[in-house]
């Protein structure tokens, strides 16, 4: 978890603020990470020729093979701290959760981009077992979860949704048939930015 904290400043930098030149220790200072873990992070980015090396810094060659590379490496399941099956609209349950939860996948494309390219059944945020517990009791296992909980890091916090390049990995990951609509459209949406 704590290499993907790099990967999603990278991205959030490039395809947000459309930053493309880095240093590894005001990187390390914005992930709370030690600078040896973002070195780390980042020499399987130098391999694939989707970064340059330079001096105290990087330059990004390609954002498009950093994100495909953080989504083919992200295991969703593992991040997974609470789910349960609620008899409410997703509408409802998005207005109730916690807030300081972090919306990801569907609902964070929605929130992010004003649409949505499909309709779906489930509400995908981080956030804090405990939280959700309270509100929500402790989990309906029996049936198909439509209120997913990730474990929520503290470089999360600093967004109010997910940025693009999480939604897209999360999305990436999800094995629901309309998880492919949201991710066809991310990928148009992105495609500017990615080139």
């Amino acid at each position: 978890m704590k290499l993907e904290r790099v990967y999603r400043e990278i991205l959030y930098e490039v395809l947000e603020k459309n930053t493309r030149d880095f240093k590894q220790l005001k990187l390390s200072k914005s992930c709370k990470l030690s600078l040896s873990t973002v070195n780390y992070a980042l020499t399987p980015l130098v391999s694939m020729n989707a970064i340059e090396k330079k001096r105290f810094g990087f330059s990004v060659l390609d954002a498009k093979k950093i994100l495909l590379y953080w989504a083919s490496i992200r295991r969703l399941e593992k991040d997974v701290v609470y789910q349960t099956r609620l008899n409410k609209s997703v509408e409802k349950i998005e207005s109730e959760v916690p807030a300081d939860s972090i919306f990801t996948a569907y609902s964070a494309f929605k929130f992010k981009f004003k649409k949505v390219p499909s309709e779906y059944d489930e509400v995908i945020v981080y956030g804090r077992r405990e939280d959700f517990e309270r509100r929500f009791g402790g989990g309906n296992l029996k049936l198909k979860p439509n209120l997913i909980v990730l474990n929520l890091d503290e470089h999360l916090l600093k967004f109010k949704i997910a940025p693009a390049a999480q939604i897209y990995v999360d999305l990436w990951n999800l094995r629901s048939w309309y998880a492919r609509d949201f991710l066809k459209k991310m990928e148009e949406i992105l495609s500017g930015v990615l080139e």
